[in-house]
């Protein structure tokens, strides 16, 4: 009987538990998950739990139930501490477990403000899990003031959850725009305006200084001005948890590299989701997104099994703030050009080119644009430019 281990309990390490369990009914599967609960979705943490309009069972992916009834042994609140790669063994903090093939789905981390900055004083917190969304939710009560740092979409989505509370909200960005780092000015455009007229104060190339605490806490920005705030959420980007691939020796580059099936430089040894970095194109990334989790885990589960089946990404994305849903299609790595078109009801998308290539679609209340545009980059064709910024033509017919 095969034994597979799985480090990590996040989206990809319960994805990829499922794939194998119905790929081979009589194979042993080991899913170690570093918190105490259930694996659980991500996305709803800083909207509906925050909100309160979610259950926490409601986060859960399967019940406890569904576990036992797949055989799937799930090890909970223990963490993987290190691989031994020539006795094919993994060791917890309490205890060591052999395998024939290990994935690695350990995920990713927020980025952390230096402590001589202020990053660990009282009051301010990061958005990654179920523990921190729980920490926090006490602060979320009407008339108090957050200061957001950070302008990209974990930023964002922070900022509108608590501006929707009726908080006083204030969020820097040290770059001159918010969102410069994965989105085009006019994506930017639009999200600055949306979330001033919901009464954020966003102010861009600004940097933070300092973070001081009394009874509330003072932040002193790079431009001499300072703010009174009561709690801060820090916002500035994930890390991968690659630690554990590296300190067994694997080669890791801003993520655990793997190649297009999953597997690292060990053949008994995979990884999918947040923590590895992947071919796509001409080019090694790593792509921080439910659907690569999902994808890309299901695919190692088949390969880990004697499949050799490349994995091929076809990245997507969201973003939900205030009533707008933002929808990204493809990676706009390299654009030169971006081809504004107008929807109904205010909606907008912004299509990416290079040269006449179609790379990526942001898509802001307009369903359709993000749908035809999807399909377009899948299948690898490029509508014509002057076709996509008329509002008058039909996106259908691109197809």
């Amino acid at each position: 009987m095969q034994k597979l281990v799985i480090a990590g309990g996040g989206q990809a390490g319960f994805a990829l538990a499922a794939k194998a369990r119905s790929l081979r009914p009589d194979s042993e599967i080991t899913l170690i998950c570093e918190e105490p609960d259930l694996p659980y979705q991500r996305p709803p943490l800083s909207k509906k739990y925050l909100r309160n309009e979610m259950a926490r069972e409601q986060l859960y992916l399967r019940p406890e139930g569904y576990y036992t009834d797949q055989g799937i042994t799930l090890i909970r609140g223990h963490s993987a501490r290190k691989i031994d790669r020539d006795a094919k063994r993994l060791l917890l903090d309490t205890q060591a477990l052999a395998y024939d093939q290990l994935a690695l789905t350990t995920g990713a981390r927020p980025r952390r403000l230096p402590p001589a900055v202020g990053g660990d004083l009282p009051g301010v917190y990061y958005l990654r899990n179920l523990q921190d969304v729980d920490r926090m939710a006490p602060e979320f009560q009407a008339g108090r003031r957050v200061l957001v740092i950070g302008g990209g979409y974990i930023g964002l989505e922070a900022a509108a959850v608590a501006a929707n509370s009726d908080l006083s909200v204030t969020l820097v960005e040290m770059a001159p725009r918010i969102l410069q780092r994965v989105a085009a000015p006019e994506t930017s455009d639009f999200f600055r305006t949306l979330h001033r007229t919901r009464g954020v104060d966003i102010r861009e190339g600004i940097g933070l200084d300092r973070l001081e605490r009394d009874k509330t806490i003072t932040a002193r920005f790079s431009d001499g001005t300072a703010q009174e705030v009561d709690f801060v959420i820090v916002g500035i980007g994930i890390e991968p948890n690659d630690a554990l691939a590296r300190d067994a020796g694997l080669p890791c580059d801003g993520g655990i590299v793997v190649d297009k099936y999953g597997r690292t430089s060990d053949r008994n040894i995979w990884a999918a989701g947040d923590c590895t970095r992947l071919p796509y194109r001409e080019n090694m990334i790593r792509l921080e997104s439910v659907q690569n989790a999902i994808d890309q885990a299901e695919a190692v589960a088949a390969n880990m099994l004697g499949q050799e089946t490349d994995y091929v990404p076809n990245p997507w994305f969201w973003s939900d703030q205030f009533d707008v849903k933002l929808q990204i299609a493809g990676l706009n790595t390299g654009y030169d050009r971006v081809v504004v078109r107008q929807a109904a009801r205010g909606g907008q998308s912004n299509w990416y080119f290079q040269g006449e290539r179609l790379l990526a679609v942001d898509a802001m209340n307009d369903p359709r644009g993000y749908m035809i545009g999807k399909r377009l980059i899948e299948a690898g064709r490029s509508p014509e430019q002057a076709q996509v910024s008329d509002p008058d033509a039909d996106l259908k017919a691109l197809l």
